[in-house]
């Protein structure tokens, strides 16, 4: 017999994934020794009759882990959320200071319709001066 495990084992397994992820990940300032800092705002949305989820400012500092994947809000959403690592790494090789998008989340759930949830997100990256770390 094969026994499912609890939801809150579930979640101690999933946080404990995610800790080690964000240490894999390094620093803001080993990855990117450019940047001083970054802001992300987001809007998250659902596919419900009150579309608008949650507004969210993130501040990313040098100290911070180099991790960039927000968990998506649903609660049935499994190996689901938006991962911004792609985003930031072309903001930062090409030095942009602003940039606007949108994701939708690929997580899966037996309740959840295929886009389930989204988000719009504005990213600022403050850079330090040529040449200064």
């Amino acid at each position: 017999m094969v026994r499912k495990k609890s939801a809150a084992a579930q979640k101690y397994i999933d946080d404990q994934k995610r800790n080690q992820e964000k240490l894999a990940a390094g620093l803001v300032s080993e990855k990117y020794p450019q940047v001083s800092g970054m802001v992300f705002r987001m809007t998250y949305y659902q596919e419900l009759a009150n579309p608008v989820l949650m507004l969210r400012t993130v501040n990313v500092f040098p100290s911070s882990p180099a991790y960039f994947h927000m968990k998506c809000m649903s609660k049935e959403c499994d190996d689901g959320g938006f991962d911004l690592t792609r985003v930031i790494n072309g903001m930062v090789r090409h030095r942009k200071k602003s940039v606007k998008g949108g994701m939708t989340c690929k997580g899966t759930g037996e309740t959840l319709d295929k886009n389930h949830a989204s988000i719009s997100y504005e990213i600022k990256i403050r850079y330090r001066a040529r040449g200064k770390r």
